[in-house]
């Protein structure tokens, strides 16, 4: 069977192969579409067998959220050079699996390989396909899927897709909600905290840093209770630099993130509460 240029573009659509894959596939399967697309899923499996050793720590954060906002999906997707990440393919790519994981409401990185696209291939097997297309190591390195029935969700993606962030809020999605819920999503993206509020940083971590802090007062030769209040005023400067309730409001000096939500609350009579924070930086 002759391999016509229509036949070469069908496949390209179908696989999202380069053309030449695409020629090559149809010759050596005499022009049988399905037979060319098992080929090219096999091609892209040895290329994802081949480059699995590879570093992939470029890539985009992509974020889809539902019309009513009350459910969204994030995830990374990686690739090893910043050339194939700007690529409009690569960054396409990345919008229809947040699509996915959104529809799908995928929770884990395997069930969101599991899931079909409109090509009929599962995602996974699009991305064996996009490796060998673009002769890079590609893959999830994370998803997060929140669902706030009771709220509304709250997102930022930086320029570039390179970073993202996402709130739960239990709230009314009043227009001032939401404007909100945007505006403390870029001082997540912007400062990354570590933690949602003080209650949130393990037991562990706030013994340790005391320890540190009390060792370093001890060796200057300070007294018990000395070093006692500097340990105390140090752990207060460590939560508002890491608890994102705390931390110092970047668009008005002296106030904090806390005391914007309170003021919100004041003037609207309606609760708003950060239930939980997830924020993605591509590489870290």
């Amino acid at each position: 069977m002759e391999v016509t240029l229509t036949l070469i573009k069908e496949l390209r659509e179908k696989t999202g192969a380069g053309m030449a894959d695409c020629k090559k596939a149809l010759q050596e399967t005499n022009g049988d579409m399905e037979k060319a697309i098992e080929y090219l899923r096999k091609k892209g499996a040895a290329t994802s067998a081949k480059r699995a050793d590879k570093s992939a720590k470029e890539g985009a954060v992509k974020i889809a959220i539902s019309d009513d906002r009350k459910s969204a999906f994030m995830l990374e997707l990686n690739c090893e050079t910043d050339f194939v990440s700007r690529g409009e393919g690569f960054q396409s790519f990345s919008d229809k699996l947040a699509k996915i994981g959104l529809q799908t409401k995928s929770k884990d990185i395997q069930t969101l390989l599991d899931a079909k696209m409109d090509t009929g291939l599962t995602v996974k097997d699009e991305i064996d396909s996009l490796m060998s297309s673009v002769g890079e190591k590609v893959e999830i390195r994370r998803v997060k899927y929140y669902e706030m029935p009771e709220g509304f969700i709250a997102f930022y993606v930086h320029f570039g897709s390179k970073l993202g962030g996402m709130l739960a809020i239990e709230s009314k999605p009043t227009e001032q909600a939401i404007e909100l819920g945007k505006k403390i999503a870029i001082q997540l993206v912007a400062m990354n905290p570590i933690a949602l509020n003080r209650d949130s940083i393990p037991a562990e971590i706030i013994e340790k840093e005391k320890e540190i802090y009390t060792t370093v007062a001890k060796n200057e030769g300070k007294d018990e209770k000395i070093t006692e209040r500097i340990v105390n005023n140090k752990l207060e400067k460590y939560y508002q630099e890491n608890c994102l309730l705390d931390q110092q409001y970047i668009n008005e000096q002296g106030v904090s993130v806390n005391d914007i939500i309170k003021r919100y609350e004041k003037e609207s009579s309606e609760k708003f509460v950060i239930k939980d924070m997830v924020r993605f930086e591509c590489g870290l």
